[in-house]
């Protein structure tokens, strides 16, 4: 009987040493599989938020300054989904700076006899 006992408790403790590794390595593989995925995607996260950015700073500016609305207003031309994407302008030198948080931003300047013009991107 004592040997059933031991055998028992050693079962136990075993269980509670795998259990413990378990617990402590889930954050680890769960951070790995997000890294993994962040690399996998970054092309067309990248894209999406250049693109993103992009379209908002040219379509504000063009709202702004050569409708005449205010920022606010403007808003109301964004896509679905872009929700993300803040814009700033700047009266002095009628431009408009769009962003994607983290990612990515863009800047769209009004030019007489063009309209608005965006920067060339940086890839």
């Amino acid at each position: 009987m004592a040997m059933l006992g031991r055998s028992g408790l050693g079962k136990l403790n075993a269980g509670r040493f795998t259990a413990g590794l378990t617990r402590r390595r889930w954050p680890w593989v769960t951070l790995a599989v997000l890294v993994a995925l962040a690399a996998w995607f970054h092309t067309p996260i990248m894209g999406y938020a250049r693109t993103g950015a992009s379209f908002g700073a040219h379509i504000t500016c063009s709202c702004r300054y050569i409708a005449g609305r205010s920022l606010e207003d403007c808003r109301k031309d964004f896509e679905n989904g872009m929700g993300l994407v803040m814009v700033s302008d700047n009266p002095t030198t009628k431009t408009v700076t769009a962003r994607f948080p983290l990612l990515s931003a863009q800047t769209a300047t009004f030019r007489d006899g063009q309209g608005c013009v965006a920067e060339n991107w940086n890839s």
